[in-house]
């Protein structure tokens, strides 16, 4: 496993890279190859695919575990994060599998995670946002105003799929959510248990690949995912521990 040392508390820190796939067998191989330049441990969580995802991806080099039936990305995302606390890391970086994100700036997540004290850094890529589709940023920048607003802490891009986390953070990462909204649900939880969320300037790669994001349904979702929250937090229910 990739060690590096951290210059905040002088000692050497291991990282894994998690990317959650569905139906991803063309993209997958791609992906897996250039995060395996940043890092010796990449583990793909093929979520239910039936189009050679988990095949594309061992040939590829990753870690493959899968999932017989689509759970969602939230499950897929814990699974994941199950396999990199088996293997010892200390911090794990998520991606997605499609190409939209450039494995590149793995290397970015670790510099900014020596420089500041964050135990989550979330990808932003609202600083370089003109080649996302409008309906796609406006529904982004409003979701992520309403998150920092509950959170009381400033995440510009909530959305973005593209992060670091310290292995000590993932026991409050469980979401109810199965889909898209658990991030932003995991968001949440973190920032009720005092974690520190900061931001990575990333870029992200669009090409002709259909975005597994529908920002009306996902939209609702986000909503619903809210008013939950809200209630419990309301009644005083315990943030779920996995």
């Amino acid at each position: 496993m990739e060690r590096f040392f951290n210059n905040t508390n002088k000692q050497s820190e291991t990282l894994a890279v998690v990317i959650p796939a569905y139906k991803e067998s063309e993209k997958v191989g791609t992906t897996v190859q250039a995060a395996l330049q940043q890092c010796s441990t990449v583990i793909v969580v093929d979520d239910g695919s039936l189009d050679g995802t988990a095949e594309a991806a061992r040939k590829a080099g990753a870690d493959v575990i899968v999932h017989e039936v689509n759970q969602g990305k939230g499950i897929a995302l814990q699974t994941g994060f199950a396999r990199a606390q088996e293997l010892g890391a200390d911090l794990i970086v998520t991606l997605d599998a499609d190409g939209q994100h450039d494995p590149a700036e793995i290397r970015d997540f670790i510099d900014a995670y020596q420089a500041q004290d964050a135990d989550v850094l979330v990808g932003n890529r609202m600083t370089a946002n003109r080649n996302m589709p409008w309906i796609r940023r406006r529904t982004n920048q409003c979701m992520s105003w309403l998150l920092s607003r509950i959170m009381h802490q400033r995440v510009p891009d909530t959305q973005n799929g593209y992060r670091l986390y310290r292995s000590e953070v993932l026991p409050y990462t469980e979401t109810e959510s199965k889909g898209f909204a658990a991030e932003s649900e995991q968001l949440l939880y973190l920032a009720d248990r005092g974690f520190q969320i900061g931001s990575v300037p990333v870029r992200t790669i669009y090409q002709d690949e259909e975005s597994s994001i529908n920002p009306i349904p996902d939209t609702i979702r986000f909503l619903k995912m809210l008013v939950r929250y809200t209630q419990q937090s309301q009644r005083g229910v315990a943030v779920p521990i996995g």
